[in-house]
């Protein structure tokens, strides 16, 4: 695919990019080598090959999905300045 000064300029300005006038030709012809490195991808067989998005074959741990309050509300207000209640106390802010 060869791309033209005006299709590059439309590029770098919806990218927000300035690119001089001077710049257009050098930089349609890197970007016409990359479009046409992309359609030679293409043309690989991918037949029967899984997506993947790693090249390392790890798994995460899974665990149930289950909701629950954590039952530690002690250690928690143990970091607290002040609790009053089971609850954080905060100096009044609004008058």
């Amino acid at each position: 695919m060869s791309l033209d000064k005006g299709t590059v300029r439309a590029i770098a300005e919806l990218a927000r990019i300035d690119v001089p006038e001077d710049e257009l030709d050098h930089l349609a012809g890197e970007l016409s080598g990359i479009l046409t490195f992309v359609e030679h991808l293409s043309e690989v067989n991918t037949e029967g090959v899984a997506p993947m998005n790693s090249v390392a074959d790890l798994g995460l741990p899974m665990r149930a999905d289950i909701v629950t309050d954590g039952n530690q509300a002690e250690a928690v207000l143990a970091n607290a300045p002040d609790a009053m209640d089971g609850f954080f106390t905060v100096p009044k802010v609004v008058e």
